[in-house]
C-alpha cells in the first residue's frame, strides 16, 4: 500500500483519490479549507495554507508519504526540491511542478530553450510595465497572472482603456505571491486542444486521442474527444508534447494545451497532472480515464497502449451566486437521459462561475461528436442550483 500526500483537494483530486483507493492505496488530502471534494473521500485530510513553507514541511514530516502529488498552483513549490533531496518522490518531479506552476518558467523553457512555436509574449510587473508590453505586442492581446488556474485573473485587452482593469484583475486572480503577468499576442486560431500525455519510467511516452475544448473567461466550458485534426498537426503536437515533458522529467499524466491555426500548431501551456478538459474521459471514452493513467504512471505500473473506446463530451455546471449551501435540482432529468453520466463535486460553497459539477455524454465510435457535445451542454444547463 502506497501513501499519497495530495496537495490540493478539488474535483480532479477527488477522482484521483477514488482511483487510488480502488487499487488499495492510502491518501491524505490537503487544502486550505475544510470539506474540499477530495477530503470527503480520502482516508485522512489536513487543512493548511500550502503557501506557508513551514506548514508544508510539517505535513510532509508528519505523514512521510511515498508520493507527493501537487494538484493546484498555490503551493510553496520550491520546497519540493528539498523533499526530493530527502528521498521523497514528487509527481511528476520537483522541476516539473516548479516550471509548470509558473507561466514564465514554462514559457521560456518552451520558446527559448526548446524552440517550440508559441505566441509572441512579454512580461510586466506593474501597470506601467503592462502599458509598455501592450504597446510592443499590439492589440488585441491576452494578460494572465504567472500563477493562476481555471482562467482566474485572465483577460483580453482590446483597447488602451482595458489596460488598468486588466492589471487589477490579474492581481485579484493571481495564486501565490507573484505579481508578475505574461502578455501574449492574440493568436488567430481555428480551434484549441488538450493533448493528454503520459510519461512512464520504462514504457516510453503515450498520447491520448486529442481533446477539443471551448473556453470562456479562460476556463473550459465544454470538451469533446476525439477532436478532429489534420494528422500532420496531431503529429506536430505530439512531438512538441514529448519534447517539453521530457525536458521537465518525471512520470505521470500531463495536460498539454495547443492552439491550431492556419500557420500550424502553437504550444500554449501545460499542467503536470490530470486536466479539467480531460473530465470527458469519465465517459469511458478510453480504456483508462485520465486519473487511472496518472496513478498507474505514478506507481510505475506499465501502460502498453491507450485506445479510444467511444466518443464523448463533457460540459460544466457553473454556479451564479455566492452561497454556503448550494442545492442542485433536475438531476433526475439528466439521469433519465441515455448515454449520459454526471458528477456533482460536493464543494461546500459556491460563487459566480465556480465549477460545481460536470455532465458527460457518449456514443459509439462513428457517432456525431457535435450532437454528443450539444447534448452534454444542454443537460448541464438543465441542472439548476438554488442558493
Amino acid at each position: 500500500m502506497a501513501k499519497i500526500l495530495l496537495l490540493g483537494s478539488g474535483e480532479l483530486g477527488k477522482e484521483l483519490v477514488i482511483t487510488a483507493q480502488r487499487l488499495g492505496h492510502y491518501v491524505i488530502a490537503v487544502d486550505n479549507y475544510e470539506e474540499a471534494p477530495a477530503m470527503q473521500v480520502a482516508q485522512e485530510f489536513e487543512k493548511i495554507d500550502m503557501l506557508d513553507g513551514d506548514a508544508l514541511d510539517a505535513i510532509v514530516a508528519k505523514h512521510r508519504p511515498d508520493y507527493i502529488v501537487p494538484e493546484i498552483e498555490a503551493i510553496r513549490t520550491e520546497r519540493l526540491y528539498e523533499y526530493e533531496k530527502q528521498g521523497y518522490t514528487v509527481v511528476p518531479s520537483a522541476k516539473a511542478v516548479n516550471y509548470t506552476m509558473n507561466r514564465k518558467a514554462i514559457r521560456d523553457l518552451a520558446a527559448k530553450d526548446l524552440k517550440l512555436k508559441t505566441a509572441t509574449y512579454r512580461y510586466a510587473t506593474s501597470a506601467l510595465e503592462l502599458i509598455s508590453a501592450v504597446a510592443e505586442i499590439g492589440m488585441p492581446c491576452v494578460v494572465k497572472p504567472l500563477m493562476s488556474s481555471s482562467g482566474k485573473g485572465q483577460s483580453t485587452i482590446k483597447n488602451t482603456t482595458d489596460i488598468e482593469n486588466a492589471w487589477n484583475y490579474s492581481q485579484e486572480g493571481s495564486r501565490g505571491d507573484v505579481a508578475e503577468v505574461i502578455v501574449e499576442a492574440f493568436i488567430d486560431f481555428d480551434y484549441e486542444i488538450t493533448l493528454l500525455t503520459v510519461t512512464q519510467k520504462n514504457g516510453g511516452t503515450l498520447f491520448c486521442p486529442p481533446i477539443g475544448h471551448r473556453q470562456e473567461r479562460g476556463d473550459y466550458q465544454e470538451s469533446w474527444q476525439p477532436a478532429q485534426m489534420d494528422p500532420k498537426d496531431l503529429q506536430e503536437a505530439q512531438q512538441m508534447a514529448a519534447k517539453v515533458t521530457d525536458a521537465l522529467t518525471g512520470n505521470g499524466l500531463w495536460g498539454v494545451e495547443f492552439f491550431i491555426g492556419k500557420e500550424g500548431v502553437y504550444f500554449s501551456e501545460l499542467s503536470p497532472r490530470p486536466h479539467d478538459t480531460g473530465m470527458v474521459t469519465l465517459a469511458n471514452t478510453q480504456n483508462f480515464n485520465e486519473f487511472e493513467l496518472h496513478l498507474r504512471a505514478i506507481l510505475g505500473l506499465p501502460l502498453v497502449e491507450i485506445t479510444l473506446e467511444r466518443i464523448g463530451a463533457s460540459a460544466v455546471v457553473l454556479a451564479s451566486q455566492n452561497s454556503e449551501k448550494p442545492t442542485f435540482h433536475n438531476l433526475d432529468t439528466v439521469a433519465s437521459s441515455p448515454k449520459t453520466d454526471f458528477r456533482i463535486f460536493g464543494k461546500p460553497t459556491s460563487r459566480p462561475y465556480r465549477r460545481m459539477g460536470v455532465v458527460v455524454t457518449y456514443d459509439a465510435i462513428g457517432g456525431d461528436i457535435t450532437q454528443v457535445t450539444q447534448k452534454a451542454k444542454d443537460l448541464a444547463q438543465t441542472i439548476k442550483i438554488s442558493y
